[in-house]
């Protein structure tokens, strides 16, 4: 009685010799190739230091948005969605951004006070 490592080598024996894999014509199966496409949009988001944003949307050399009025709280909602990297600068340009607006603010409210008390000396 054989075992089966004697089947196994006296099938191999028997074998013809195994020819050489011809090189196939054209792309190989697996590619990703024809698959793989890239889209390339450039945003850009830029803000003023009275706060003010704008974006723009660019794909290749074509504009498909331009000048569109942005929250500041969008753009931080965005960055922090995008990377927590792009949120800590961007945070705190607008923190900036808030201050300088709180600081006219109070002043406008001075300079409002003023007029009410020169207004009500006129009319005494």
């Amino acid at each position: 009685m054989s075992t089966p490592d004697d089947a196994g080598t006296t099938a191999i024996a028997d074998a013809p010799p195994a020819e050489p894999a011809k090189p196939r014509r054209g792309r190989p199966k697996g590619s990703t190739a024809r698959t793989t496409r890239t889209i390339e949009l450039t945003l850009t988001v830029t803000g003023t230091a009275d706060g003010d944003w704008v974006a723009e949307l660019k794909q290749g050399s074509t504009w498909l948005s331009r000048g569109l009025p942005v929250s500041a709280a969008a753009v931080s909602k965005a960055a922090q969605e995008l990377h927590a990297e792009l949120a800590g600068p961007i945070d705190a340009v607008i923190g900036a951004a808030r201050e300088q607006r709180a600081a006219r603010v109070a002043a406008l409210e001075a300079e409002l006070e003023q007029a009410r008390k020169a207004l009500a000396e006129i009319e005494e």
